[in-house]
């Protein structure tokens, strides 16, 4: 499972809960991206597509290697390509979009310490944002509510083999 979105709509928190209740790996997209595009998104410099394609192989080398034992990742993964990119890795993958108002992600960035993306991005984070397309595995949840509410509507989503 890819928990996906924009930076601030509670991809780490998700995750982790959702990985614990599944008891499956998690990771964390932030720690695959290179030096080079930390330092660029510190500067406040959108990631173009060649910034992320080796960020996006490392995660779908992840992804490959729990192919049969499941886990969740997150990863803005904001277009489609990127999502197609990720699912050459496993067919099956799943993609949990968390869906959050650009205002409320503007006060979530706003309070957040210790993270290398700055609220100057959201509106690049947002624009880039191709929602699911229809046939695509995986479901959109309103990312506002408590998580653990978010987690069990999710569990009850999400396709178990």
């Amino acid at each position: 499972m890819v928990v996906m979105g924009v930076a601030g709509s509670g991809k780490t928190t998700i995750g982790r809960l959702l990985a614990e209740r599944l008891g499956v790996p998690y990771a964390e997209a932030d720690d695959f991206h290179p030096a080079a595009n930390v330092d660029k998104m510190t500067a406040g410099v959108p990631l173009d597509d060649a910034d992320r394609a080796p960020w996006l192989d490392a995660i779908a080398e992840w992804i490959g290697g729990q192919r049969d034992k499941g886990g969740v990742v997150t990863c803005s993964a904001l277009r489609h390509p990127y999502r197609e990119r990720l699912r050459r890795a496993d067919a099956d993958l799943w993609f949990l979009h968390l869906d959050v108002p650009k205002d409320v992600i503007a006060e979530r960035m706003a309070k957040r310490e210790g993270h290398f993306m700055p609220p100057s991005l959201i509106d690049s984070q947002f624009a880039a944002l191709e929602p699911l397309h229809e046939g695509e595995a995986g479901a959109k949840v309103d990312a506002t509510r408590a998580p653990e509410r978010i987690v069990e509507d999710v569990l009850r989503a999400y396709p178990t083999p």
